[in-house]
């Protein structure tokens, strides 16, 4: 797993030594990040069930100016901080270790609104709707702010939930991509 562009392209990222984390291809995240370029210029990022921190650290080199860590895993957060210090982004970082819920309330409560959150949440637990649910919920999304969410490309993930639309998905093998806007700006 590496940084595929930007400051820290080509740099190979601390992984776990069990299949406990299961870190974005960098087929997917490539993919994933042509289509969200135009958010990251200076864009404050959510990674939620973190993992690695792959997704966001990627967003940092990509010149993202703050990026949110979250899991509930000590493992992860370890990573997570081993992979910021290599790549010199922990300045730029802040790591929350708690469930996602429990991160998303502090996150609204110190009035952070993101350009982009990414979530990977476990395959088929349900927890990319209750994810989604409290990001609206707490107003955690910049109105013209996008959500990807990776899933199993079996699991069902709703087109629409409140105030926010799906305005497109992409599978990559038994993965699957889907990105969220605010109804207002799909049309």
């Amino acid at each position: 797993m590496r940084i595929i562009a930007g400051e820290a392209r080509g740099l190979r990222l601390f992984t776990p030594k069990d299949l406990q984390i299961r870190p974005t291809s960098d087929r997917v995240k490539e993919s994933i990040f042509n289509i969200v370029q135009n958010y990251l210029y200076d864009g404050t990022v959510i990674d939620l069930f973190s993992g690695t921190g792959n997704l966001g650290i990627e967003a940092l080199s990509r010149k993202a100016q703050k990026v949110y860590f979250v899991d509930k895993s000590q493992e992860s957060i370890e990573i997570i901080k081993k992979n910021l210090h290599k790549t010199n982004f922990i300045s730029k970082a802040e790591v929350l270790h708690a469930d996602v819920v429990s991160a998303i309330h502090k996150l609204a409560n110190k009035n952070v609104q993101a350009d982009i959150i990414f979530m990977d949440p476990p395959y088929k637990q349900g927890l990319a709707v209750v994810a989604l649910e409290e990001i609206i919920r707490n107003k955690l999304l910049h109105p013209l702010g996008i959500v990807v969410v990776e899933h199993d490309k079996n699991e069902d993930i709703p087109g629409e939930i409140d105030s926010i639309l799906q305005f497109r998905c992409k599978n990559y093998g038994n993965t699957s991509a889907t990105f969220y806007k605010q109804k207002e700006e799909v049309q």
